[in-house]
């Protein structure tokens, strides 16, 4: 166990080191920064994390924060406080370092005594200066290969789990968090193998961890099983689904497998379940309840509803128009136009869902996401290429009142690259919930 008083002061050559990286990582000398540095203590390899700040503009504070070492369950921390707030937060107390606080006082948990901490939580991402003093302490973990955002939270893992190094050299670092895998890998050499055959395909695709487990002990195709396990989670959470339950009571799983087989949506099953309910088709009959060929069905049948609901209700539509162009307006705010590879656009009128729909081959325009869009039941948001601002590429369903996206598909209902979805789920999606926020504090002020 690391005790406070091994913890030695941080060498001259490391703090010339990290002042030069943090000129070139922050040129403009602002706010708190996190850098760290590996040494041994009683011969344990620890990671000593460094927080800077500046005081005024010439004065550069740097000190020791938190330790953490590959052997040693706790972590020490001192002058750092861990809190969340709906995402992870540090705050470095810099009381005898000359900084003066608006209440007068020290900080309560800026008192330059190292306590024992929880490993995972007080472990802030910190670039590591020499990296190359974990290669010569563990020769084949691989460490600098898979160049992991905390090495010694690797290293723990490595120690326990050495065929991690495999995992990492055949190209496969994505599982080396995955303890499920790294036991396989263990104790099965057949299981080395089939992840050296399907290596390709793994690395690119976010397959489940117990989708790759379930396709080498079965046999069957990843992307059915995955297909599969994404069905059920949608079927389970999706209260919008609660007809298609109903209506699949007894038989969910010959409805899943049957929607892997397929490879389609649950979500895109029961837009074609509901417009043959609409068109008065019997789906008790196996023809109409599991098409054989589902897409040629699905396009068929939303094609019928789409007429059918045309004439039925084409001076309903007039005032649709003029309701939608209303919720439209309301919700600009959560367009986004920044220095992004990405846009993001609301639908302005139903045609414009209709030809989204059209040109990448979906429903958005042929269902009833026009009236729900109306009823703020979910907003559909068209995501673009900056460099193509006006031609189709992903659409997203975005609940107004689940705040989170319940759709996100390209061409053909199938799921965008890692770099939409990326967008969508961690730049978009958080701005969106934000300036929903504000629209809605803007309305109940104003009442």
């Amino acid at each position: 166990m690391i005790e406070p008083k091994d913890i030695n002061p941080i060498p001259k050559y490391i703090e010339k080191r990290i002042r030069e990286l943090d000129k070139m990582r922050c040129p403009k000398q602002t706010g708190l920064r996190f850098y760290s540095y590996l040494t041994t203590i009683n011969k344990e390899l620890v990671k000593i994390t460094v927080a800077i700040r500046n005081k005024g503009k010439k004065t550069q504070l740097i000190k020791q924060v938190a330790v953490h070492g590959v052997y040693s369950d706790i972590c020490l921390v001192r002058d750092l406080e861990y809190c969340y707030l709906g995402i992870y937060a540090y705050r470095v107390g810099w009381y005898d370092e000359g900084i003066k606080y608006c209440y007068g006082q020290r900080p309560f948990y800026n008192d330059g005594i190292w306590y024992p901490a929880h490993f995972k939580y007080y472990n802030p991402y910190a670039e590591v200066v020499n990296l190359d003093l974990a290669l010569k302490l563990f020769p084949y973990s691989a460490v600098d290969i898979l160049n992991p955002a905390c090495p010694i939270t690797y290293l723990r893992t490595y120690v326990k789990y050495p065929q991690a190094e495999y995992l990492i050299k055949a190209g496969l670092g994505k599982f080396v968090s995955s303890k499920m895998i790294l036991e396989l890998t263990g104790k099965d050499r057949k299981f080395c193998k089939w992840l050296i055959a399907n290596k390709q395909v793994l690395s690119v695709n976010p397959y489940y961890v117990n989708v790759i487990i379930r396709s080498y002990k079965t046999g069957k195709s990843l992307n059915v099983l995955q297909a599969r396990a994404e069905a059920i989670i949608i079927l389970k959470r999706q209260q919008r689904l609660s007809t298609l339950q109903q209506a699949f009571k007894g038989e969910l799983d010959k409805l899943i497998d049957y929607v892997s087989v397929q490879q389609t949506g649950v979500t895109t099953y029961n837009d074609y379940f509901n417009a043959c309910t609409y068109l008065g088709l019997d789906m008790s009959i196996p023809k109409n309840r599991y098409p054989h060929k589902f897409k040629y069905w699905h396009d068929m049948r939303i094609d019928q509803y789409a007429t059918a609901k045309a004439l039925m209700d084409a001076e309903e539509r007039k005032e649709l128009y003029a309701q939608f162009a209303v919720v439209a307006e309301k919700y600009l705010p959560l367009q986004r136009n920044l220095k992004d590879n990405y846009i993001v656009i609301i639908a302005k009128n139903p045609f414009e869902l209709i030809k989204e729909g059209n040109t990448l081959h979906h429903c958005v325009g042929r269902m009833n996401y026009d009236q729900k869009f109306v009823r703020e039941e979910t907003l559909i948001f068209f995501i673009r290429n900056v460099a193509e601002p006006d031609k189709p590429f992903v659409t997203v369903e975005y609940s107004l009142s689940q705040k989170k996206v319940l759709q996100c598909y390209g061409d053909n209902d199938l799921p965008p690259n890692d770099n939409v979805k990326n967008f969508v789920n961690d730049i978009w999606l958080p701005f969106a919930n934000k300036q929903l926020n504000k629209i809605k504090k803007a309305v109940t002020k104003a009442a």
